[in-house]
């Protein structure tokens, strides 16, 4: 079945846009994870850095040894940030920041409920599910995968 579109003067906008859309949303989820792994590795934009991250995370979340999960999300949201934006080795990358961000949601968001103002999962997860449409989707034609011609 075909659609029409209810404007048709818009069809070339669309069009032309279309191949874009991806490259953009793709781009900007994987720019919006490398702060927050700079925080967490670096202590930059206000972050704690490796220690401090790890001492949250061992006694506030009770994730052993805290350094090293500290580590590992940091790891994710900066490499797989840079990797999920760039569109290479895409669907690891946004496994692993999938993972990541559900962990957030369930160990620290889903007790404050929905809403991101009062510290809820609304925004974690939302990020986690744009993620999950990467780890199904791969990085799409305008990504350093299909360059390549290879993806996972």
């Amino acid at each position: 079945m075909t659609t029409r579109r209810i404007i048709p003067a818009l069809g070339p906008l669309y069009d032309g846009l279309g191949p874009y859309a991806d490259l953009l949303t793709r781009v900007v989820v994987g720019l919006f994870l490398v702060p927050h792994g700079a925080q967490k590795l670096f202590g930059l934009f206000g972050g704690y850095g490796i220690a401090g991250t790890g001492q949250f995370f061992a006694t506030k979340l009770g994730m052993e040894p805290g350094w090293l999960f500290a580590l590992l999300a940091g790891l994710v949201e900066f490499f797989g940030g840079l990797l999920l934006a760039l569109g290479l080795l895409t669907r690891p990358a946004a496994a692993a920041a999938f993972v990541l961000l559900m962990v957030a949601v369930i160990k620290v968001h889903l007790p404050a409920g929905f809403f991101i103002t009062a510290g809820g999962y609304e925004y974690a997860l939302f990020w986690a599910l744009m993620c999950l449409g990467y780890v199904v989707r791969g990085g799409g034609p305008l990504s350093l995968d299909a360059r390549l011609g290879r993806e996972f």
